[in-house]
């Protein structure tokens, strides 16, 4: 990268080997063109993802790597073509900066799908050759499609988990008609997601169950977020009872798990969502095939639904349970999630703690 081509140098925490242990680094950004958002970050939130990338899980880490992709901020600069924010606008970024723009999905603003591959926020391939770096920063410069806008009137910390955690509950809700008041939703797993798909069915009226391997999660599950029923889905006797009952199940857990006992509670037709990631996927087909059940995978959104989401979350009163944390205890939280010690969502306060 040329000079001229180059903002000020950029704040991060970034790892430098497959420890994952993040640390300072300064690096330099591309400066803003005609149709980028510069914005100062001021929250960002920790995804499963921030644990996995620095610690080259996927075998394609790029050293040093600042992680984050749960982004909000201030608008501190925009290009000559940027029509939608102007400078002091509230805005969030998400897990992904770029697309080929140009395909039938980017067309259509589902740029999650694009046919010719989206730019990950961080560890990826930027449009000026260099290495993506995420939010765990002071600041980040990106393509106007590609930001948010956040409503004045909505917290800019609990914004943050919106962007991933968020809208990858919302996005398969809304898809395949998970918001009917009256239906009812079966809630596997309560950690950043789960609780973020209660919350929205808690919004669309449904009739929620949540389930879990740990009763420390329970009253959580009724009390704070408001579900309907809790179920230890160890007990065998509690998931019998419980068989044909659901018309939705959404599974947000990474970990392996057996699908059987939770595919006996769909109805007849039920749809079962996979948001989670997990390795392996294993189960009786007799127990798919008979029902007419439905399986289906997700990952997180197009920016049209992202902002509708944002808009719905403020228009209803959703927000996300956020720990808030300086980014010196980065590490110290990693290490708490990957023990699922979080309720339930880390935010990094960006602008009080690295200056």
């Amino acid at each position: 990268m040329s000079s001229e081509n180059v903002t000020e140098n950029c704040l991060g925490w970034a790892a430098g080997d497959p420890s994952g242990v993040l640390s300072p680094y300064k690096f330099s950004r591309r400066a803003p063109g005609s149709d980028d958002v510069s914005l100062t970050i001021t929250h960002c939130g920790i995804c499963h993802a921030d644990v996995l990338w620095p610690r080259n899980q996927f075998g394609d880490s790029n050293y040093p790597l600042v992680p984050g992709h749960e982004i909000v901020g201030i608008v501190k600069e925009v290009g000559s073509n940027v029509k939608g924010f102007k400078v002091g606008d509230h805005v969030g970024v998400g897990p992904y900066i770029n697309s080929c723009k140009h395909c039938k999905f980017c067309d259509d603003r589902q740029e999650n799908c694009c046919e010719n591959g989206f730019v990950l926020t961080f560890n990826a391939i930027d449009e000026d050759g260099t290495i993506t770096k995420g939010g765990f920063s002071t600041f980040i410069v990106v393509h106007q499609r590609f930001c948010f806008r956040i409503p004045d009137n909505y917290p800019l910390a609990a914004a943050a988990p919106l962007l991933c955690a968020g809208i990858t509950c919302y996005s398969p809700m809304m898809r395949y008609k998970m918001n009917q008041p009256g239906k009812s939703l079966g809630v596997i797993g309560l950690g950043g997601l789960g609780h973020m798909a209660v919350k929205f069915g808690k919004a669309f009226g449904l009739n929620i169950t949540v389930f879990s391997t740990s009763v420390s999660k329970k009253d959580d599950a009724l009390n704070l977020l408001g579900a309907d029923k809790f179920v230890i889905s160890s007990d065998l006797q509690q998931m019998t009872a419980l068989a044909n009952s659901y018309d939705f199940m959404i599974d947000t857990t990474s970990g392996d798990h057996p699908f059987d006992p939770y595919l006996s509670l769909l109805k007849i037709t039920g749809l079962y969502v996979l948001v989670g990631a997990m390795e392996e996927v294993r189960f009786n087909t007799l127990n798919f095939i008979m029902g007419m059940k439905t399986i289906t995978g997700s990952v997180m959104g197009g920016t049209k639904e992202t902002q509708e989401m944002i808009d719905f979350c403020a228009a209803n009163g959703i927000y996300p349970e956020i720990e808030i944390i300086p980014i010196q205890y980065v590490n110290e939280a990693l290490e708490r999630m990957e023990n699922k010690d979080v309720k339930y969502r880390f935010v990094i306060d960006i602008a009080n703690s690295m200056k």
